[in-house]
């Protein structure tokens, strides 16, 4: 016995340009404030070498230098800025 299974037609499957919009905006939204933290990490560093605060928290490796963290700063709110101008453009 042959027992013939017939399915309907489903959705065809479409390419659309940003679907991840909203990751995007999320993410940029994230990204903006680490890039705060960096830029406060970079002058406290700084203020440390002039001597007008305390020690700075990492005082020796890679991250001990203020450049790296002004750097990241720059780095993180480009990141931010690229994904914000992704996740508000409008797909037509």
């Amino acid at each position: 016995m042959r027992v013939h299974v017939r399915f309907g037609e489903g959705p065809r499957v479409k390419r659309v340009e940003g679907k991840n919009q909203h990751l995007a905006a999320g993410a940029a939204a994230l990204l903006t404030p680490a890039a705060v933290m960096a830029g406060v990490l970079a002058a406290w560093r700084i203020c440390a070498d002039i001597g007008l605060t305390g020690e700075f928290a990492i005082s020796k490796g890679f991250f001990s230098h203020w450049q790296v963290w002004l750097v990241v700063a720059a780095v993180l709110q480009f990141l931010a800025f690229a994904l914000n101008r992704y996740g508000v453009r409008r797909v037509r």
